[in-house]
């Protein structure tokens, strides 16, 4: 058993994170296994991985030995930037950032240490996107990065714009998508409604059509907030459902194009963060883009 006792300086870090810190040369799938099992405990009680801790807590970790390594693929994933400090991927849809349960070997974060492993790198997750949702995710390879890209894009000033195509003919060519959405976690999906409600969260999308054809609408969208599943459900309330959005489109739409995954992209990213930002403000001002996204060139070709 090691124990750690979480020093001011430590204070508000999430346990797993922790864990992670002190013990590098783990996987972030033995970490979530150990709390499952109550091998990870706060002040000897069990606890979760998203707690967040306090000054003078212990920590106690017994780690279960590995089983063996399991094969993780590498496919999932492209590199379309990276230095010492930070990695930017482009991820395939299909392929999980990160799973809780520690279940699924082939997450994106595991891909990308697999791919960091010769040149003895980790890196960890600064952000999220949809299983199904392709496009580019923010990695760091050290704690001060990660904190402070983890701030930046808290405080709104990582820019992120996805591509989208939806059903319909979108009208005005540009605008605001502006209301309240409200999660349903049993369900895994969220509301929106004109007007607040109980637990609702205001949303709001800034939108510009690309390109038009057959009765699809090619979108690139802005995210002025940052709500779970926001671009898909604001734009099938507005009437735009993305085509293969199999939660919020219409199946019936979908259908004749043998979509199943909804065609969304976090295709761009901008750090507006000042050059003095702590650990990352080298990338002041600096936009990455995915080199292509596959569903804008199979309907509305190479741009």
């Amino acid at each position: 058993m090691e124990t750690y006792i979480v020093q001011a300086a430590e204070a508000g870090k999430r346990l797993d994170r922790f864990v992670a810190e002190k013990q590098p040369d783990l996987t972030r799938v033995y970490i979530l296994k150990a709390l499952r099992l109550k091998k990870i405990r706060r002040n000897g009680k069990r606890a979760e991985g998203s707690d967040r801790l306090l000054a003078g807590d212990r920590v106690d970790v017994w780690l279960p030995a590995p089983a063996g390594p399991r094969p993780v693929r590498t496919d999932g994933f492209a590199v379309v930037y990276e230095d010492g400090h930070i990695l930017i991927a482009d991820k395939k849809p299909g392929v999980l950032c990160e799973d809780r349960t520690g279940r699924e070997p082939n997450t994106l974060e595991a891909q990308v240490n697999a791919y960091l492993a010769p040149k003895g790198e980790r890196a960890r997750l600064c952000h999220r996107i949809d299983y199904n949702t392709a496009g580019l995710v923010v990695l760091a390879k050290d704690a001060a990065s990660l904190a402070a890209m983890e701030a930046a894009i808290r405080e709104r000033r990582v820019e992120k714009r996805y591509l989208c195509v939806v059903c319909g003919d979108v009208r005005p060519a540009q605008g605001t998508l502006a209301g309240y959405l409200f999660k349903d976690a049993k369900q895994h999906r969220v509301y929106v409604t004109d007007a607040p409600v109980k637990g609702s969260k205001t949303a709001v999308t800034r939108y510009r059509v690309l390109d038009r054809r057959g009765g699809l609408s090619l979108v690139e969208c802005e995210l002025v907030t940052g709500r779970t599943h926001q671009i898909r459900a604001q734009m099938a309330h507005a009437g735009w459902p993305l085509l293969g959005d199999e939660k919020y489109g219409s199946k019936s739409a979908n259908r004749p194009y043998g979509e199943r995954r909804q065609l969304l992209a976090a295709y761009r990213i901008r750090f507006a963060f000042p050059p003095d930002t702590p650990a990352v403000g080298y990338l002041a001002g600096r936009t990455f883009s995915a080199s292509r996204v596959g569903f804008r060139e199979t309907y509305f070709g190479k741009q």
